[in-house]
């Protein structure tokens, strides 16, 4: 199924030199195409009424009330005495000065707030023209694909791949399928719905890549600082490479989706111009009360990431028990980072049909991984809740009628 946007005077062509390039930053006046998003629509399904959710890919969410306990004192006057009014487009300049210290070579002026899915759509319509190529890595988040093909760009998908019961990559692969057009290659690292992170060599191997061939690289960095161990953790692609982009927001490794905060990060000026002329076409600017919240979220930081990965790892613990006990139903694959990971269930039962009796019957929310466009056996669980555990012991008394 596809959805025609009508012509609108503010969807014109409007125009950007980037690196003595001009660039289109919108031109959806023909009625771009763009498929359903399945995953956004499975959600919209179930999200709300399932009783468990053991697939979401966010971490508990943290209530406004202890949310503003954590606050400081110049962040809780920032509250109290909130107006709301248009805030600044690029983002409150406390909000960039404290997204900053997430690095360690940006300043304010690289970086753009913004909500994360607008993060991918400003980016890709900003960098991408008809006729272009990408090479995007596959399995993933849809909008990532199926934005360059509604501009109008040949896309090739880049698998993650299962070598030896562990998730990988083929770095010849992507070498082999760089074309003289290739404008932009994306990655998505921690990986979902994989949790794959490929080793620093590997990850160093890609930025050559892309340098060496004078290619844009954007990474969806949603999941990052949720590596399992330190050693995991790779370097952010907007801050060390010079025609890179990187997204990461409040959604997951914070669990603060609703805030409906995140970022595009880059050292390229004329680009960081170009996000923000396009935003101008989308929102505009940020919700204030949003901005002063995540204020409040990135000074305590420590805190809240901390909090979220002990979760994650006590129920990685919890669900590998599982696994292991019913490993004739299932195969269990380690996640190396972030919130979800991405089993097998066996050949025998066909995944979708398993996800759809569970939220009939026991209203238990698995994600098949025909949402991902995958066509093997798996399914999305997500690890990030506190109620996992519940869920968990749901499901296993499903396994027993089922059985």
């Amino acid at each position: 199924m596809t959805i025609g946007l009508k012509k609108n005077p503010i969807f014109m062509k409007k125009s950007i030199r980037i690196n003595q390039q001009q660039v289109t930053l919108l031109d959806i006046s023909n009625n771009m195409k763009i498929d359903d998003f399945k995953l956004e629509r499975y959600f919209a399904k179930y999200e709300f009424t399932a009783k468990y959710l053991l697939s979401s890919s966010d971490c508990e969410s943290i209530p406004l009330s202890k949310l503003l306990q954590m606050a400081d004192m110049e962040s809780l006057q920032l509250w109290k005495n909130l107006e709301l009014g248009y805030t600044e487009s690029n983002g409150h300049p406390l909000l960039r000065q404290e997204i900053t210290k997430l690095y360690h070579h940006l300043t304010s002026d690289d970086i753009i707030v913004l909500a994360p899915e607008e993060g991918i759509f400003i980016a890709l319509n900003t960098l991408l023209n008809k006729g272009e190529h990408i090479i995007v890595t596959d399995l993933a988040y849809q909008s990532l694909q199926e934005i360059p093909k509604a501009i109008g760009c040949s896309v090739t998908r880049w698998p993650v791949h299962l070598k030896n019961n562990h998730w990988n990559i083929d770095l010849d692969f992507l070498e082999k399928n760089i074309k003289k057009e290739t404008k932009l290659i994306v990655v998505n690292f921690p990986h979902n719905p994989t949790g794959y992170i490929p080793s620093k060599e590997d990850f160093n191997h890609i930025v050559e890549i892309a340098r060496k061939k004078g290619i844009y690289l954007f990474a969806d960095e949603m999941y990052r600082l949720l590596e399992f161990h330190k050693s995991f953790q790779l370097e952010s692609v907007g801050e060390n490479y010079e025609k890179g982009i990187s997204l990461f927001g409040l959604s997951k490794t914070f669990g603060l989706p609703g805030l409906r905060i995140g970022w595009l990060s880059t050292r390229d000026k004329n680009l960081m111009k170009a996000f923000a002329s396009f935003k101008d076409y989308t929102t505009i600017c940020n919700s204030a009360p949003g901005e002063i919240l995540g204020i409040i979220a990135l000074r305590k930081k420590e805190k809240i990431i901390g909090r979220n990965l002990n979760r994650i790892k006590e129920n990685i613990s919890i669900v590998k028990d599982f696994f292991t006990k019913h490993k004739n139903l299932f195969t269990w694959i380690e996640s190396r980072g972030s919130s979800v990971a991405f089993p097998k269930l066996n050949e025998n039962i066909q995944v979708d049909e398993f996800c759809k009796c569970l939220i009939d019957e026991k209203s238990i929310m698995l994600l098949p991984g025909s949402v991902f466009n995958f066509k093997e056996n798996h399914f999305r669980i997500g690890l990030g809740r506190e109620n996992f555990k519940a869920g968990l012991n749901e499901l296993e008394a499903y396994l027993i009628d089922y059985l």
